[in-house]
């Protein structure tokens, strides 16, 4: 039996961060945790589960799309993976109908492959309110049909998970129950919606927010929206936490009013693990520039952004180094369900080596550490 000792000043479980720690693998899966011994050298640094990153649009200069198959999903997920990631679900933003039947099938395909990193589906639109469209065609976005309905839910069983995001508007509260009954995990976002229709929707079984504060209603006063009604309740939701997105400050207002159910999103595009400097999205050229992508006129289309640097970026708002790692592992793993996130027994060996300062230094899936890409 191949086994194998590895330790660092700190290991972080999912939960919490251990000293003295050594973690136990044999045959590529985690055996225990154990005392460290006296004869293991400890890396510096700290030793975590891999990321789990639900909201990833493209990788390796492809984009989920019209021409997505399995193979395309596996090599997107291999890009992240390289990136750290433990898996990641590839997301499709709004398109045309025949567009979302053909990534369904490819990512049930993906699934009986068994590809490494993938961890099912997360389709943002097409049923999004058009007075929130950022980046999405507006001419593509629709509302829910019955025929939609019935699509997502015959695939849902089929996926390891299905993320699907829709605004309260497009989609019946009815429609919702149906989806949250099939097991889909229904996401609100890009909507302009009230803080009443917002928490009907949750009430109906949406249990997240998509990319919080970003493409939805924003709080104030006496017309909380969106923001406010995830900010006040106990819905999951996403962060962009590249700077970028949401102002360090609004960062930190969100931590604090919120001490669990936030967690990391890159949201990142074809460039991810790529040094391509544009690409073209639905007919339209996108940039990347000083961390930023942006359509032509400055909108903001998806992030440049790898989990370790939001890690970063949400202590250095006021999170943890706790609490930041668990929202780049264990958060989002727990919210679809996937046996990643954490170091337990059983579990596949896919680690993460991260730096004191918490930047990625290397990458553990099948043997050494490996370098990112």
């Amino acid at each position: 039996m191949s086994r194998q000792i590895l330790a660092a000043d700190r290991i972080f479980d999912g939960d919490s961060l251990l000293a003295d720690t050594a973690l136990m693998i044999e045959e590529g899966r985690i055996a225990a945790l154990i005392p460290r011994p006296d004869d293991i050298r400890p890396l510096p640094g700290l030793i975590a589960p891999g990321f789990v990153d639900l909201q990833v649009n493209g990788g390796a200069g492809l984009m989920v799309g019209g021409d997505t198959d399995a193979a395309a999903l596996a090599r997107i997920c291999a890009a992240h993976r390289g990136l750290g990631c433990a898996g990641v679900l590839p997301t499709l933003i709004t398109d045309r109908p025949q567009v979302t039947a053909r990534v369904l099938a490819a990512g049930i395909a993906a699934t009986q492959a068994g590809t490494p990193g993938f961890l099912g589906l997360h389709l943002e639109g097409p049923h999004l309110d058009p007075r929130r469209a950022g980046a999405h065609d507006p001419s593509l976005i629709r509302p829910m049909t019955d025929d939609d309905l019935a699509q997502l839910t015959q695939a849902a069983p089929q996926l390891p998970a299905l993320m699907v995001t829709l605004a309260p508007q497009a989609a019946t509260l009815d429609q919702i129950r149906t989806l949250a009954h099939a097991g889909v995990i229904v996401s609100l976002g890009h909507s302009d919606c009230t803080l009443v229709q917002a928490n009907a929707a949750l009430a109906a079984g949406a249990r997240a927010a998509t990319h919080l504060f970003n493409a939805m209603s924003q709080m104030a006063h006496r017309q909380p929206g969106l923001v406010g009604a995830v900010l006040a309740g106990q819905a999951w939701a996403g962060l962009i936490a590249d700077g970028v997105h949401v102002d360090p400050a609004v960062l930190t207002i969100a931590l604090r009013a919120r001490t669990e159910g936030l967690f990391l999103v890159s949201d990142c595009m074809a460039v991810a693990g790529t040094s391509l400097t544009e690409f073209i999205l639905q007919g339209r050229r996108i940039l990347r520039r000083d961390g930023r992508l942006t359509l032509p006129d400055g909108t903001l289309a998806g992030a440049d952004l790898r989990l370790d640097r939001a890690v970063q970026g949400v202590v250095a708002a006021g999170a943890s180094p706790r609490r930041a790692l668990a929202m780049a592992t264990s958060v989002p793993a727990d919210l679809i369900g996937a046996p990643a996130g954490r170091l337990q027994p059983g579990r596949l060996a896919d680690l993460i080596w991260l730096d004191t300062d918490l930047s990625l230094r290397g990458i553990r899936t099948d043997g050494g550490w490996q370098r990112p890409g």
